[in-house]
């Protein structure tokens, strides 16, 4: 028998996350017959515009799925600015039902909303993980490229979906069949799910200094509060030093100022990506005071956090609705 999969997306999904989907699948069934069946949900049956304004026609709204069934919901920008309690109600009644749910890239967010991934182990994309653990702390949020737990199904969006799909027919069909599909995407290998969503920091940073990288790494892990200059040295068993030397010769930077734009990259990711207030924001990334917050973030992005909220969500309106 086939298996179905229903996938659901909201305006603004992200393109290459619910192809990267679709087409293990079609590959698959191609060397095998007539393994999967594909099916495309919109909120009202009609058409969704993607992130990248493709157009992707609907084959039914939130219609009724069989138990075996699995669901995938596709987001990107601003997914909670689609829920709503006909959409709640929808997912519970499915997950009484029998149904396996899931989220591709930011679709996790609807999950935790809907109150279905307690309990579970998840991931999403990684520019949304610090916006989902401020929103849900309670619930298990990781970074791999994808989470299957019992009948909760989460891929970080991206190609990671590809990752998924090969993890998923492999075990329903065999590895043989997952390497045959991933030869078709000319892929040098099938990564497991522990693989890193980013670039490690060397390759980030294109630095290969093996201190340097582990005290940007303890800055990246460490912004709420923030580190010390000399807590950070003294983390790499250097003096301080020996640490801003070490940021000259390799970033042409100061600890202080590369730690300070980390934080402020973070603070935007959550000032985009959820409805905390600028305060909240700045309390999370490790602002001493709201003015230091906004002063520190006008100098880097020209403009003040409230501002760039704004201005980040009259873009994504534009970009995904009709005109």
């Amino acid at each position: 028998m086939s298996q179905d999969f229903y996938f659901l997306l909201l305006p603004g999904f992200s393109a290459i996350g619910f192809i990267s989907a679709v087409e293990p699948l079609r590959v698959a069934n191609r060397f095998r017959g007539e393994l999967y069946r594909w099916h495309v949900l919109s909120l009202d049956g009609g058409a969704v515009l993607a992130s990248n304004g493709m157009s992707v026609n609907a084959d039914a709204a939130l219609e009724n799925l069989h138990k075996g069934a699995t669901l995938l919901v596709v987001a990107g920008f601003e997914p909670l600015q689609a829920f709503t309690s006909t959409l709640h109600h929808w997912l519970r009644r499915l997950d009484h039902e029998g149904v396996t749910l899931g989220g591709i890239d930011t679709g996790s967010f609807i999950l935790a909303e809907a109150g279905l991934l307690d309990g579970y182990r998840m991931t999403l994309h990684w520019e949304a993980l610090d916006a989902f653990k401020e929103s849900y702390p309670q619930l298990d949020a990781t970074q791999e490229l994808f989470e299957i737990d019992r009948r909760r199904i989460t891929s970080a969006g991206g190609t990671a979906s590809i990752d998924l799909m090969l993890d998923l027919i492999a075990q329903a069909h065999g590895p043989e069949l997952a390497i045959q599909v991933s030869e078709q995407f000319v892929l040098g290998r099938i990564r497991p799910r522990q693989d890193h969503q980013r670039m490690q920091v060397a390759s980030r940073y294109g630095i290969s200094n093996k201190k340097l990288v582990q005290v940007i790494g303890e800055m990246e892990h460490n912004t709420e509060p923030p580190l010390s200059t000399l807590a950070l040295a003294e983390s790499i068993n250097v003096t301080r030093r020996q640490l801003e030397r070490l940021f000259r010769l390799h970033l042409k930077d100061t600890p202080s100022n590369f730690y300070l734009r980390l934080r402020l990259e973070k603070a935007r990711q959550l000032l985009r990506q959820t409805d905390m207030s600028v305060l909240e924001v700045s309390i999370a990334c490790g602002f001493e005071s709201p003015s230091y917050f906004t002063r520190s973030y006008r100098a880097r992005y020209a403009r003040c956090p409230r501002e760039d909220r704004h201005r980040e969500r009259d873009g994504m309106d534009s970009a995904v609705l009709p005109k």
